[in-house]
């Protein structure tokens, strides 16, 4: 048996929850004891477990206490009802993240995107709620960088584009020299450059894109595709490259 504190504890939710699913009899202690505190036996631990993944998905305590309630109601058949919709969630949210990072490529110049695939993974119903969201989470800078994007002429957006290519080839046609040469210091100058056409970009960004082009599969199998080495180096290059205008 578990104290009414030792089930919030396990379950994450605070006491004060508790009491309330037993005021509305969602969740009801198994016994009371002489000291009024309220035990919970396993049965109880399965059933807040039901009512946790079923607010996982948005439903309302009404609907999930008729449902717990019902005398058809199967814990086995409910979990693997739950699996099934997680999965679905997961593998949606997935392509959520795949988009956010291909849309984060193409506004700093790494690959071109078709505008088809801005919203992959999104519900039309939804958009107008992910692009408010989105707007909320990354700003007006951001806003900026996107609007920005798309007042150059397609000539323009083709020229930036060759640009940034370059500047990448020019780095590999160097990999024998060390991250912190002169040389590829100098093309990181360029690069930070080029950065510009997207955003003013603070060291702290530059830092991030250096870690990102190693450390993100998408941005790291680009980059390994122009060259096996090109990740590892240009995260070095890049974060000696922040360390030095750090000191400047």
């Amino acid at each position: 048996m578990y104290t009414i504190r030792q089930l919030s504890r396990l379950a994450g939710v605070t006491v004060r929850t508790l009491h309330y699913y037993d005021e509305i009899g969602l969740l009801n202690p198994t016994s009371i004891g002489e000291n009024r505190y309220r035990y919970y036996d396993e049965d109880s631990l399965f059933r807040l477990q039901q009512i946790l993944l079923y607010r996982e998905m948005g439903m309302p305590l009404t609907q999930i206490k008729e449902i717990v309630d019902n005398r058809n109601f199967d814990l086995v058949s409910a979990l693997q009802a739950h699996r099934s919709a997680l999965q679905n969630k997961i593998n949606r949210l997935k392509t959520v993240v795949n988009t956010i990072d291909i849309t984060i490529m193409h506004l700093v110049g790494e690959v071109p995107m078709s505008n088809d695939k801005i919203f992959q993974g999104f519900n039309p119903e939804k958009q107008k709620h992910y692009e408010e969201q989105a707007e909320n989470m990354w700003g007006e800078k951001a806003k900026q960088s996107i609007k920005l994007w798309y007042s150059y002429s397609e000539q323009d957006k083709q020229k930036i584009m060759q640009e940034g290519s370059q500047i990448y080839t020019d780095i590999i046609a160097n990999l024998d020299k060390r991250p912190q040469s002169p040389e590829i210091q100098d093309i990181l100058i360029r690069w930070h450059r080029h950065m510009r056409y997207f955003y003013e970009p603070t060291l702290e960004i530059l830092r991030g894109l250096g870690d990102m082009y190693h450390d993100n599969p998408d941005f790291n199998a680009t980059f390994t595709q122009m060259h096996p080495d090109l990740p590892k180096f240009l995260k070095i290059a890049i974060n000696y490259y922040v360390d030095t205008l750090e000191k400047q």
